[in-house]
């Protein structure tokens, strides 16, 4: 084994000074970092150390050595130091003017009421930082003050979204808290670490009965979806007999299969611990996680698990872990006394002792309020599945060149149909069971910020791991419905953690009038919304929050005026839905006016009340309606003039006020992400990382020999409309390529075949009724 370099005494001092300032200590990292910064003796502390005194010196309000220290940083060699001064001097300028008003300890360096403090730019960014040009750094300067808009911040900092990435890591003697580091694009957040509570009251008995009645109906939609495939596969199978030449086969009788498959998934219930230890073993490799290593990353949690255990009179869980990198947490088990709690090596190494404990104790909610039973028996019907659509797909790769690779992507995207169909049984009890878990957890630990910071780790932890394997992993789109934090929801909060207040990135799912009906097809809740329920938990127990979610004081129809969130266009966003049931309406009203022309003998339509297909036209017709009324707003002309560009792009997502209907028209470059190949033939995984972060692109691959996928890994030119909602993402009007090729995606015209096709199946059930 190598000997560990003897650390200098400015190496020293500098790792001090910089443990200090994290710390909040400013006076005492001045002291430590001033004479590293005089030295010249190692160029790179010295440019650390002065970058350091800048944060102090504007923390402690001495604006003017801030200044004078960063002009000597504006003529650094070092490109991003360079804009990274000159944004700086910016916000010192301001500072001055409102001198009278900036007295009080100055915030955190970013306009972060949060408190973060963010070292370093996305490792394949760093590139891109370098080669900006002026223009862009003012377009940045316009993004700071915007985001100090939305904040409502009566006090001017210091930013930190530019400071090269290696300015505080590229040194082997520079240790970072474990706690404090953010894999996902190389940062360091330096939290607000709010306190937990030191005597709580329990905060009352929650109404478990919505989701008693939401896991019983999960159950029940279960059982009939299996016995629709059931009795769909018995009638493929005994058309195919019929049409068997020279032979006569017994066909397969037709009889009711709840009462059989009602018994096999009660069995499968019972079973699924055993099942899922064996399944999830050979899939992912999963093993028992020892108590020492536990205790290694997290002595707090065995006490929160044996304490809460002894509390209900239970038997401890079985502890597992997963051999993966990404942060992720799930239980499985049928009762309290057989429970799993199954984390990922990830999550151990990238969370603090608090927060790991505070995601154990969201599991023991999960134990607690028995939703893991239904959830256990999902993961053991779709795991299965899931593992055949993966190795079809490996399978398909391989016979790329072959005539049998469209037939195997046929079969990889039925197979992968009836796994999404599955999993989409239980989309509300999973997005509904995690308010109950991060209510206990919160009661548990009596540390609803740990929950907060977790929470907010484990996105940034997910990002890092697409972006690190450029691709969302077979486990984590398996697994998904079961984790804390979903991984599409990870993408954009994760990749652009640190360059925005969490206030800023937070808002629209806090604050957004319309924000539940956006999640209607996730797996997971926003995750703004859960941290703004753990934020009055604390300040119910009188403790400061994490992120303050609620800084500007508003209540949600105060949010809905501010913001000037129009109805009008959420209704326009929602109409081919709303068409259904304004059909439905049409429909009886229809049948009213015929049902009494007949009485009276003006008119003999009988077909039209005797015939329920008719319902059914009149349902489509709504529906074909809506499509069309929204087509214009939902695919706009994109025009040169007003197109967006990456710089914009954290504008748009923390826009509080924005709406997928807003289409607003965006040019991004950067690098396609996603799996390629079979397994990703529908391009259900496609992924831009720009310069700014991770964004979900949708394609329809209609029409075309080429398609987005084939050119995953390549750098691309997307341009098409961007959409705010629960997940934003962009629906792809062009994918240019370097060497000039177009790829076109035919989201308008496919819209107009999906109504033009309703209407034709209204008017074909209108003359055939």
């Amino acid at each position: 084994m190598a000997t560990p370099r003897k650390l200098s005494d400015a190496e020293l001092s500098l790792e001090a000074g910089l443990v200090a300032l994290k710390q909040g200590n400013y006076q005492t990292a001045i002291a430590k970092l001033t004479p590293v910064a005089t030295s010249q003796v190692n160029p790179r502390a010295n440019l650390q150390a002065r970058v350091g005194l800048v944060m102090a010196y504007a923390r402690t309000g001495q604006i003017r050595k801030a200044t004078i220290l960063c002009q000597t940083l504006r003529e650094s060699q070092d490109t991003r130091v360079k804009q990274w001064a000159e944004l700086a001097l910016t916000h010192l300028a301001k500072s001055r003017k409102k001198s009278s008003k900036s007295m009080a300890t100055p915030r955190q360096l970013s306009d972060n009421p949060g408190g973060e403090f963010v070292t370093g730019e996305n490792s394949q960014n760093a590139t891109a930082s370098t080669t900006k040009t002026p223009g862009v750094v003012e377009s940045q300067k316009q993004r700071v003050a915007e985001t100090s808009q939305y904040s409502r911040a009566s006090l001017s900092s210091v930013p930190n979204t530019v400071i090269p990435q290696n300015l505080f890591r590229s040194s082997s003697y520079i240790k970072t808290p474990r706690s404090e580091i953010s894999p996902s694009f190389h940062r360091c957040i330096y939290w607000r670490q709010a306190k937990r509570a030191k005597v709580w009251q329990p905060l009352g008995k929650p109404q478990l009965i919505p989701l008693r009645l939401l896991g019983l109906g999960t159950f029940m939609a279960l059982l009939w979806l299996l016995g629709v495939i059931l009795n769909l596969t018995t009638a493929l199978i005994n058309f195919a007999l019929d049409k068997l030449p020279y032979l006569t086969v017994q066909k397969l009788p037709h009889s009711n299969p709840a009462p059989l498959l009602l018994i096999v998934l009660l069995i499968m219930m019972g079973l699924s611990p055993w099942l899922l230890d064996r399944l999830l073993g050979k899939s992912y490799g999963q093993t028992e996680l020892s108590k020492d290593l536990l205790n290694r990353h997290s002595r707090e949690t065995a006490r929160v698990i044996q304490r809460y255990c002894q509390q209900r009179r239970w038997h401890c869980p079985k502890l597992r872990i997963l051999p993966i990198t990404a942060p992720m947490a799930l239980t499985y088990g049928s009762l309290a006394n057989n429970a799993r709690i199954v984390v990922t090596q990830g999550l151990l190494e990238q969370l603090a002792d608090d927060e790991i404990a505070t995601i154990y104790a969201t599991q023991l909610g999960h134990i607690a309020h028995w939703d893991f039973a239904v959830m256990s028996l999902v993961l053991l019907l779709s795991l299965p599945i899931h593992r055949l659509y993966e190795q079809i797909s490996t399978w398909g790769n391989r016979k790329s060149e072959g005539i049998w690779y469209k037939p195997i992507n046929v079969l990889a995207s039925v197979i992968y149909g009836l796994w999404y169909v599955l999993t989409t049984i239980s989309l509300c009890l999973s997005r509904l069971r995690l308010y109950y878990s991060d209510r206990l957890a919160a009661e548990i630990t009596g540390n609803p910020n740990a929950l907060t910071r977790a929470l907010l780790k484990i996105a940034m932890g997910i990002s890092a791991d697409i972006q690190k394997s450029e691709q969302t992993s077979w486990h984590l789109e398996s697994l998904n419905f079961l984790i804390p934090v979903g991984y599409e929801q990870s993408l954009c909060l994760g990749s652009i953690a640190g360059q925005r207040p969490f206030e800023s990135l937070l808002m629209w799912d806090s604050l957004h009038p319309y924000r539940h009906w956006f999640t209607i097809n996730n797996s997971h809740p926003l995750i703004g919304d859960r941290i703004q329920r753990l934020s009055q938990i604390a300040r119910h127990w009188h403790i400061d929050t994490e992120i303050n979610l609620n800084s500007l004081g508003l209540t949600v129809a105060e949010a809905q005026a501010t913001y000037q969130v129009k109805s009008q266009s959420f209704l326009l966003q929602i109409a081919p839905f709303l068409g259904i049931p304004l059909g439905l309406v049409f429909a009886g009203f229809t049948w009213l006016m015929w049902q009494t022309a007949v009485n009276l003998r003006w008119l003999n339509l009988q077909w039209t009340y005797k015939d329920w297909t008719v319902i059914t036209g009149f349902l489509l017709m709504g529906f074909s309606i809506g499509m069309v009324s929204r087509m214009s707003s939902f695919f706009p002309d994109i025009k040169t003039a007003t197109v967006q560009d990456d710089q914009s792009l954290i504008n748009l997502l923390t826009n509080p006020s924005a709406l997928p209907i807003d289409s607003i028209s965006v040019q991004l470059v950067g690098k396609l992400l996603g799996r390629r190949g079979t397994g990703n033939c529908l391009g259900q995984d496609l992924i831009l990382q720009c310069s700014t972060g991770l964004v979900k692109l949708h394609h329809i691959p209609l029409g075309q020999s080429v398609n987005p996928q084939d050119l995953i890994g390549r750098q691309i030119i997307v341009t098409g409309w961007f959409r705010r909602g629960a997940t934003p993402w962009i629906d792809i009007h062009t994918v240019q390529t370097q060497t000039g090729k177009n790829i076109y995606s035919p989201h308008p015209i496919w819209s107009t075949f999906v109504a033009v096709a309703a209407q034709a199946w209204v008017a074909y059930i209108f003359l055939t009724g």
